[in-house]
């Protein structure tokens, strides 16, 4: 990914907030196509980026951030977000922070230091919220970092009870140089049922040069009109909208809000573009319906796993199909292509107990959904119709757990049988050793998995 040509500023912008879970690529985009001008990336700690590769992404079109641990994405970006995307960086130490800055300067328009998460997560590690208590610490990572990198370094805070101390406190942080500061108009202890602290936010918009981004107004913006009414009332130069923009993205659209399933259609579009993950995709599409999760089609969606079956409720199954086939075919093989370690034995990583090396029966497969039409063609389902079949028991799964990632053992008609590839989950794993299993009792082609890519020869 080339440099950045524009540099961010920080006035007269609408800008999607920084969300846990919720402010991956996908949601940014969505956030930049209805008209957003700033987006936030959800927060990264610095420790977990550090212990990832950057990669390029040739399939996607991405600039991939992924952790050699477990081959799982970190942070994806690319070119349509290049000069508007602003990564938040969970810290407590200068070093480490300019070090992992430095590690993706060239890749964002800006870096963001978290410095009001209230979470016992953050507060217990230093982070978030606890360095709005620690203010040299606070000012040692900001001034190392506005010092070293040529990109805009902001933070984002939450206010004290006394507005005298928080305005002695935004004195010391703008005195690092940066380039603006996002104010979340709530103390540490405060929730969103409790109003926002708009007036705090306006006093510091009237003593600082820089500009004020105002944050914690979700419950007064209903559309876009809201949006500019709140910038107002705090004096501010700059919105930053959190909960608003995860229910319904499209309030960021000047025309107006879409209807609900419009933006859920445009959501999964991009999700399925970028090959999200069905757990992080699932789990924004919920924070979208909220109550309507209890309607039949809501309760439907629930039981969806796969990004197909979350597609298919939104008539996209065809959609999401072709593309997996696709990117399979241009030789997207996810974490496999990223850490072919998976398939290897590290020495942190036993490949089985040794009472149980004699008598597994191994084979070097992966369990790739995509490959799998229906319910009934799945790797499991195949064993049970096997085993009704013939009159055995059903097959037991053993788990095995090393380092973030799973294996599975099936025993069938007092056999053993497990794939090589560590699994990212649990049912994923039992789904591998299951088709292990099916090949070697012939009730899956092996030609058809070395042709599709699930087995890598």
């Amino acid at each position: 990914m080339t440099k950045s040509t524009t540099r961010l500023t920080y006035e007269n912008k609408i800008i999607l907030a920084p969300m846990v879970r919720v402010g991956t690529l996908p949601m940014r985009l969505l956030a930049l196509q209805y008209g957003a001008d700033i987006v936030y990336s959800e927060e990264l700690i610095d420790w977990k980026l550090l212990k990832s590769v950057r990669r390029v992404n040739d399939v996607l079109g991405t600039i991939d951030y992924i952790d050699k641990s477990d081959g799982t994405v970190v942070f994806r970006t690319n070119i349509k977000e290049k000069d508007r995307i602003v990564v938040q960086i969970g810290t407590c130490d200068d070093k480490r922070a300019l070090k992992v800055a430095k590690m993706i300067e060239n890749d964002v328009a800006g870096i963001d230091i978290n410095m009001g998460c209230p979470k016992e997560f953050s507060l217990k590690g230093g982070m978030g919220a606890a360095l709005l208590f620690q203010i040299e610490k606070a000012k040692a990572i900001l001034l190392s970092l506005v010092q070293n990198l040529k990109i805009p370094v902001t933070c984002k805070i939450r206010v004290f009870e006394n507005v005298e101390d928080t305005l002695n406190l935004v004195r010391e942080l703008a005195s690092t140089g940066i380039a603006a500061i996002a104010v979340h108009g709530r103390t540490k202890s405060e929730r969103p049922q409790h109003l926002n602290r708009n007036s705090t936010i306006q006093a510091i918009a009237q003593e600082l040069d820089i500009p004020v981004i105002s944050n914690g107004g979700s419950r007064e913006i209903d559309n876009y009109k809201d949006i500019f009414k709140f910038k107002n009332n705090c004096g501010a130069s700059s919105v930053m909208i959190a909960r608003a923009a995860e229910q319904n993205c499209s309030i960021f659209c000047k025309q107006g809000l879409k209807q609900l399933d419009d933006v859920i259609v445009d959501y999964l579009k991009l999700a399925v573009d970028y090959d999200n993950s069905p757990s992080n995709t699932k789990y924004c599409v919920q924070n979208m319906l909220k109550e309507l999760q209890e309607t039949p089609r809501g309760k439907r969606f629930l039981e969806c796993q796969t990004l197909e079956q979350i597609c298919a409720i939104w008539n996209l199954a065809g959609y999401c199909r072709t593309k997996q086939l696709e990117y399979q075919s241009r030789g997207l093989l996810g974490r496999r292509e990223v850490t072919p370690d998976m398939f290897n034995v590290c020495p942190k990583r036993p490949r089985l107990q040794k009472n149980e090396e004699s008598d597994v029966q191994e084979l070097k497969c992966a369990f790739i959904r995509v490959n799998f039409h229906t319910d009934p063609e799945l790797p499991k389902s195949k064993l049970i119709a096997y085993c009704s079949k013939h009159k055995l028991k059903l097959p037991v799964y053993k788990i095995i757990n090393e380092d973030k990632l799973f294996r599975s053992i099936v025993t069938l008609d007092m056999k053993k049988y497990t794939s090589s590839y560590w699994e990212k989950n649990k049912r994923f794993a039992e789904q591998g050793a299951a088709l292990a299993c099916c090949v070697f009792l012939g009730l899956i082609d092996k030609k058809t998995l070395v042709d599709n890519g699930s087995i890598l020869e």
